[in-house]
């Protein structure tokens, strides 16, 4: 059914963490992902407008460990004994 609403593209740090991907729906791992999501953002803008090629790798590198962080994260919230 078409809602007549249209959908936002999601922005690069949404996919990074893979945002919608919540198959319980568990709102601690929603909360995690769009924090980490966020931070991945303005780490992406700036490393978009960088012009020194070792400040867009140091801002390659914290996006990938934010994205490692984002994992565990949602890991530990999922754990179950």
């Amino acid at each position: 059914m078409d809602t007549g609403k249209a959908e936002r593209e999601m922005t690069f740090g949404e996919r990074a963490v893979g945002l919608t991907f919540n198959p319980s729906g568990d709102p601690d791992v929603a909360v995690l992902k769009e924090m980490i999501a966020a931070f991945i953002d303005r780490c992406n803008m700036h490393r978009d407008q960088a012009t020194d090629h070792e400040v867009k790798r140091m801002y390659s590198l914290a996006i990938t460990h934010a994205q490692t962080a984002q994992m565990w994260g949602v890991k530990a919230a999922t754990w179950r004994k």
